[in-house]
């Protein structure tokens, strides 16, 4: 209480000569921990207006981040071409006018570090690093419940930021810090950087180099080729508009705006394969369709919806489009997945181990009712009821089964890796340092082991014995924090390798990924047996309906 009270004077001498915008922030600053609930909403960005019904010749357009953050080395380029035939267009504003260059040939895209007149400051308040944006949104909403307006940011790692807008000028960002520390908040930090030089993109036409802040390319047949390398392996072919425009981070982002219908074809290629039986891919399409149109507030501090990579649903254009995957997007046209006519989280994996997980087992936040555990098999060989993986006993057994699972014959349903006591100390050291912990310091790691799992097994919390005191890891933690396990369905076995202490860990588990929804493994296996998609999709997401997209479904809410 002294400390805070100590604390408190010090916010009250500092908030002297702050007037007007600046104070009414300070005010919020100094009395964040009191504050109630903001409510936030999300809008479904893109869907058509409510009084236009969604139909077959309308669909969604989306906005894709396919390179991120362009401009992260001095050497970075980017080649543009057109399709035979055709030609780029390519639109920028310079100062109040719009300029337009039109040419058939490829357009290469480099980065040059521009030295600045002086030195620049480019900080923000970093209130927590995560694994996942669930993650991070789950924190992101716990900070705006206490008053702290904040946004979500992926540099690197996923980031909560102390909203830039709001928390302007050094001042407020440190009386932020300081308050927070105050309370106990001792993760967030100020990440501050002094800018000498920044990076500019710019390209040459007809001898003649351009260097503007944005740009929109256009073609006239909606094609696009994208080279991210110096090789023809690299090429990349994209339908719709890209525009490249500046991000959060000082670098670039290529954004694709490509219709719904045709992101999908450029997903289920990657995701499921093009060898998957069809209902698979049919369940695949209406799941990845479904994860899009709910996802897209992921990148909102950079001005797009989705990426292109793991952390959202692996997009590469149209290059791997076959047949039997744009068959099986074209029999479930505009098909989305709901409960209670909303649209659900439609996560998925690609092995669950022979279980499924709930939302809550994975990352912190409500459950949802639909993403609940099931074991992974189309015959009743575990009673989850009568025989909880939170057992540590009846977990062992269960992980110790090889037979009679959907995922029975993938290489990684079972897995058995190990790994030595110092190289799990190194793994511990570099996750704890980007999460600001101040047992980051440790030199020795003792003993780590289970403390508590969830009814599907997923390790809740594990417990780390080190040299300078003993931590918890929770939920999906454990698998930033060390390199050996594929998935949170695991047990340790201490090894000693004929030495009289302990030399190190196996992991032994199943299942790569979350484990939460379907498992696109077991959704091939199910397949193979006859399964229909929607009976497949009935069995990994219980109690939900297939829809046509329409304007009564509910976009997103946040559970």
């Amino acid at each position: 209480m002294r400390h805070n009270h100590y604390a408190t004077k010090q916010i009250e001498n500092l908030s002297q000569g702050l007037t007007g915008k600046q104070n009414r922030v300070f005010m919020k600053i100094s009395f964040w921990r009191c504050s109630h609930a903001v409510l936030t909403t999300f809008c479904l960005l893109g869907l058509a207006a409510a009084s236009e019904p969604v139909s077959k010749t309308k669909d969604v357009e989306l906005r894709i981040g396919i390179v991120q953050r362009f401009g992260e080395t001095p050497t970075a380029k980017l080649q543009l071409s057109p399709t035979k035939g055709d030609r780029l267009e390519l639109r920028w504003r310079a100062g109040n006018k719009q300029q337009t260059l039109v040419t058939q040939n490829p357009v290469k895209l480099e980065t040059v570090m521009e030295a600045l007149p002086q030195p620049a400051v480019e900080e923000v308040v970093v209130l927590g690093n995560f694994r996942t944006f669930e993650t991070a949104e789950d924190n992101a909403q716990s900070w705006r419940s206490q008053g702290i307006e904040v946004e979500i940011a992926q540099p690197e790692r996923w980031q909560v930021w102390a909203k830039r807008d709001v928390y302007s000028t050094p001042l407020l960002r440190r009386l932020l810090l300081q308050s927070m520390e105050a309370s106990g908040k001792k993760l967030a930090y100020l990440d501050t950087k002094i800018l000498q030089q920044v990076p500019r993109v710019s390209w040459v036409v007809n001898g003649k180099r351009y260097s503007p802040k944005s740009l929109e390319i256009n073609t006239d047949k909606n094609l696009i080729r994208v080279n991210k390398g110096e090789k023809p392996a690299s090429d990349r072919l994209y339908a719709g508009r890209m525009k490249l425009q500046p991000n959060a981070y000082g670098t670039y982002t290529l954004v694709n705006e490509v219709p719904l219908e045709t992101y999908v074809r450029g997903v289920l290629p990657y995701e499921i394969g093009t060898s998957a039986p069809t209902a698979a891919m049919e369940a695949q399409a209406i799941i990845a369709r479904t994860y899009a149109l709910r996802n897209l507030r992921r990148f909102a501090v950079d001005d797009y919806q989705l990426c292109a990579d793991t952390h959202c649903q692996v997009y590469d254009g149209l290059n791997g489009v076959a047949k039997n995957t744009d068959q099986a997007i074209a029999a479930t046209r505009s098909m989305v997945l709901t409960y209670k006519n909303e649209l659900v989280d439609a996560l998925y994996s690609s092995t669950t181990g022979g279980v499924t997980a709930s939302f809550s087992d994975v990352w912190n936040g409500e459950d949802r009712p639909y993403l609940r555990p099931v074991v992974d098999a189309a015959t009743n060989i575990w009673n989850l009821p009568r025989q909880s993986l939170a057992d540590e006993k009846n977990f062992q057994q269960f992980i110790n089964l090889q037979t009679g699972f959907n995922e029975s014959k993938w290489d990684l349903f079972r897995w058995r890796k190990e790994t030595k006591l110092e190289d799990i100390t190194k793994d511990l050291q570099k996750f704890l340092r980007v999460k600001n912990s101040p047992y980051a310091k440790l030199k020795t790691v003792e003993k780590i082991a289970v403390v508590k799992r969830s009814p599907s097994g997923r390790i809740l919390e594990l417990a780390v014995k080190t040299d300078i005191g003993t931590f918890n890891l929770h939920k999906d933690e454990v698998r930033s924090a060390f390199a050996a396990p594929r998935s949170t369905l695991f047990y340790l076995q201490p090894l000693n390798k004929g030495q009289p202490d302990v030399w190190g860990y196996a992991f032994i588990g199943g299942g790569l990924g979350h484990g939460v929804g379907l498992s696109q493994t077991g959704a091939q296996n199910l397949a193979k047996l006859g399964w229909s998609s929607p009976k497949i999709l009935q069995f990994y997401y219980p109690d939900t309906q297939i829809k046509m997209l329409n304007n009564e479904i509910k976009p997103f809410m946040n559970n």
